[in-house]
């Protein structure tokens, strides 16, 4: 069937939690960190979880089970998934695990434009990127084993797993890089630009 809204990671992590069981928006919110979904779908802002849910209830996809009531809390609004919405949490889920999506990421653009900065200057930068993933790669490591120490099987973490390798792989690229330029193997001028220019009478 064709989803009548549009897939994102989010959404599909909110009707993946509805399928384990009815949750209200903070009962989500914290499953996502509980399980440490938060390393793959940004929560970050409330805001953002209540307006997916808005969509997927307004497609059909969740329902309203029921309204909480308690002198504690605020009154809280549990949702539970719907037919439609097993059937596309399925099929969203097949599609992002066969067809790579292409995506925009922030620093690809920002290679793109590197020599507008020296190749000292780049390699500076490149070099505080690189201390970054180290963290990063070495977080993830971390969250690795202690996931392991509980017992978990290897396939509650594949995600984690995945991050560690394309942490890991970045790490050894900066690294090349950053000894390229500090090496001068890699190297640009002012004038580089200028040779990308088309030449003036190839201008239509």
């Amino acid at each position: 069937m064709s989803s009548p809204v549009r897939s994102s990671p989010l959404a599909l992590t909110v009707l993946a939690l509805l399928h384990h069981k009815p949750l209200h928006p903070y009962g989500i919110q914290r499953l996502i960190k509980q399980w440490g979904k938060d390393q793959v779908v940004n929560v970050g802002q409330r805001a953002g979880l209540y307006r997916t849910i808005e969509r997927l209830r307004e497609a059909g996809l969740i329902a309203v089970r029921q309204t909480e009531r308690d002198q504690q809390y605020p009154e809280r609004t549990v949702y539970e998934i719907t037919d439609a919405g097993r059937s596309v949490t399925r099929q969203w889920l097949e599609r992002m695990l066969t067809v790579p999506r292409q995506e925009y990421p922030e620093f690809p653009a920002a290679l793109s434009y590197v020599l507008m900065l020296t190749p000292p200057e780049a390699r500076d930068v490149l070099r505080q990127r690189l201390d970054h993933v180290e963290k990063n790669r070495a977080a993830l490591e971390t969250a690795l084993a202690a996931e392991a120490g509980r017992g978990l099987p290897r396939v509650s973490t594949l995600e984690l797993d995945y991050l560690r390798t394309i942490a890991a792989a970045e790490e050894q690229w900066l690294r090349s890089v950053v000894r390229d330029l500090a090496d001068g193997r890699l190297t640009w001028s002012d004038q580089t630009p200028a040779a990308f220019d088309e030449p003036e009478h190839e201008r239509p």
